[in-house]
């Protein structure tokens, strides 16, 4: 099949952006991982940097693998106001959209014919590298991958299949000189360009298994997971965000921050998300700082109720100095 032919089917399919590489290893990102890892970087982060022996091989992901096809689903849509007393997921937590995804790939690897198999948010393949080689985007200094359309306002997949497939060329763009993200980073994550540093994320620390450092928790606002900081402030994401402008706003990302901390079925209900151990306990943790940064005098009594977490009384602390 021809690259023309693989995005036909991909734009049919309802996909953004496809692209195609070969089945080869990705040396140079499995050396970087090795890299940043020995630096502390990825903190506890796991996923595909626990294994990059692996997760940077595709051409072992599948017997007589020959080809990666990589395709990206954007995720934006305008966001309503928060209310008083809510808090915020990161964008691309509003829905599945790796369930659409992973349906669309499914289908891109029946139209294509012969084996293969489908990657999707899987922590055996480093979708961003397959993605940049194939041309649906670039990384940036954010680290994250931005594609011409829609920036990095998307999901990214991967299809591994046993057809030879004509590939498509990398993209010839970057970043410039753009620090914008690096700049907005309240954190100072970004301070390398190209590097995320996860010890100051405040995604990351909205996801690990450790308390969220004090001198991070009033960066996070009214966030209780995850952070669209550096993708808000990106000017490749511009384009979007202006097309999509009219759209009807969504509040699918507002939690109530008191219904988290009484609810006894969180996890449950928010399954979508990676919880530590399956721990209610974190996304209890991330609503009490939250509250500390949005939350008023009408707070005060929840938050007494939580004291014996120090992210309670730091968040009583808070609420208390502004009331």
């Amino acid at each position: 099949m021809t690259a023309d032919d693989i995005c036909r089917l991909g734009a049919d399919l309802g996909l953004d952006a496809v692209g195609v590489t070969r089945a080869e290893a990705y040396l140079d990102t499995e050396r970087h991982i090795a890299e940043r890892r020995a630096r502390g970087l990825f903190a506890e982060m796991k996923f595909t940097m626990a294994q990059p022996e692996r997760s940077c091989h595709p051409e072992t992901l599948l017997p007589g693998a020959r080809s990666v096809v990589s395709a990206a689903l954007c995720y934006w849509r305008p966001e309503q106001p928060l209310e008083p007393g809510e808090g915020r997921l990161a964008r691309y937590t509003w829905s599945d959209a790796y369930a659409e995804l992973r349906e669309q790939l499914d289908a891109l690897g029946r139209a294509i014919g012969g084996n293969y198999r489908v990657l999707v948010d899987a922590n055996q393949h480093v979708d961003r590298e397959a993605a940049a080689r194939s041309g649906v985007g670039f990384y940036g200094k954010n680290t994250m991958l931005i594609t011409r359309r829609h920036g990095s306002w998307v999901v990214l997949g991967t299809l591994v299949s046993d057809r030879e497939l004509e590939p498509t060329p990398p993209l010839d763009t970057d970043c410039g000189d753009c620090r914008v993200c690096i700049d907005a980073c309240p954190t100072g994550a970004l301070d390398e360009p190209g590097t995320l540093d996860a010890t100051k994320c405040l995604s990351y620390w909205t996801q690990a298994p450790a308390a969220i450092p004090a001198e991070y928790r009033a960066a996070l606002g009214a966030q209780v997971y995850g952070c669209d900081i550096c993708q808000d402030v990106c000017p490749w994401n511009r384009g979007v965000q202006k097309r999509r402008a009219d759209d009807e706003p969504s509040a699918a990302g507002h939690i109530d921050l008191v219904t988290w901390l009484e609810s006894d079925t969180l996890v449950d209900d928010f399954d979508r998300l990676y919880v530590p151990r399956n721990d209610a306990r974190f996304l209890r943790r991330n609503a009490l700082v939250a509250l500390g940064n949005v939350g008023g005098p009408e707070h005060i009594d929840v938050l007494e109720r939580h004291a014996d977490d120090e992210h309670a009384r730091w968040a009583l602390d808070r609420v208390k100095e502004r009331a």
